[in-house]
C-alpha cells in the first residue's frame, strides 16, 4: 500500500461518518504539505469521495500591511497571518453547511487573491495545509479541536533547509540564503519545537518541498 493509500486508509479509521471532515495537514516550511494535500485529495476522489484543498497561505498579510506593522523582514512567520480571519473561515468550513469562497495566495505576485476558489457544500473532506495548524502558541493552540484529523509531516531540519535553498533559487531570488537563514530557518525551528500532537506523523526525507 502506498502512503497516502495508507494515510486515507487511516481517516476512514478515526473519523466520523457521514459528515464533513476537517483535515489539518501541518509541518515546517518545506516540509512537503501541499504535495501531500493534492495527492491525497487526488487518492480520495479517486475512491469516489469528494475532497478539496485550503490552504492557510491565502491569509498571508500584505506586503503594504507589513511594512506597517514593521514586520516586513518576518514574512511567513505566525504573527503575519491573519489569524481571526483563518479561524472564522475554519469554523464555516466545519459546519459544512454553504459552499464557502477561500482566498488563494499567489506566489508569483505575493499576494492573496480573495474568493479564489469554492468549496461546495457538499464536499466531504476539506484538507487544511499550512505551518502553523498544530503551533502550540496562543492564539493558534485554539484551532486544533476544529480538526477531525491531524498529520504533521516530519522531516529532517537540513533537509528542510535544502528544499528551502532550492526553492528560492526556482524563483530566481538572489538574497534567497539570507532569506533562508534570517526568516525561512526560525519558522522551521518554531513549528519543530512547538506542537501538539497529531493524529498521524508522517516521517519523510525524501518528499518534494511545497
Amino acid at each position: 500500500m502506498s502512503e497516502v493509500a495508507s494515510i486515507a486508509a487511516a481517516l476512514f479509521r478515526h473519523v466520523p461518518h457521514g459528515k464533513r471532515v476537517l483535515v489539518a495537514i501541518a509541518g515546517a516550511p518545506g516540509s512537503g504539505k501541499s504535495t501531500l494535500a493534492a495527492a491525497l485529495a487526488d487518492a480520495l476522489a479517486a475512491g469516489g469521495h469528494s475532497a478539496a484543498t485550503v490552504p492557510m497561505d491565502g491569509f498571508h498579510y500584505d506586503d503594504a500591511v507589513l511594512g506597517r506593522l514593521g514586520l516586513a523582514s518576518r514574512k511567513g512567520a505566525p504573527e503575519t497571518f491573519d489569524f481571526a480571519g483563518f479561524e472564522s473561515l475554519l469554523a464555516r468550513l466545519k459546519r459544512g453547511d454553504a459552499d464557502v469562497a477561500v482566498p488563494l495566495f499567489d506566489r508569483s505576485m505575493e499576494l492573496s487573491r480573495t474568493a479564489a476558489a469554492i468549496v461546495p457544500e457538499g464536499t466531504r473532506f476539506v484538507l487544511v495545509e499550512g505551518n502553523y495548524l498544530l503551533l502550540d502558541e496562543a492564539p493558534w493552540s485554539t484551532l486544533r479541536p476544529l480538526f477531525d484529523f491531524a498529520l504533521f509531516l516530519d522531516v529532517p531540519r537540513d533537509e528542510l533547509e535544502r528544499r528551502l535553498l532550492q526553492r528560492w533559487v526556482d524563483h530566481g531570488r538572489a538574497d534567497g540564503p539570507a532569506w533562508v537563514a534570517s526568516n525561512d530557518m526560525p519558522n522551521v525551528d518554531r513549528v519543530l519545537a512547538k506542537r501538539l500532537p497529531a493524529s498521524l506523523v508522517v516521517h519523510s526525507e525524501v518528499r518534494d518541498a511545497a
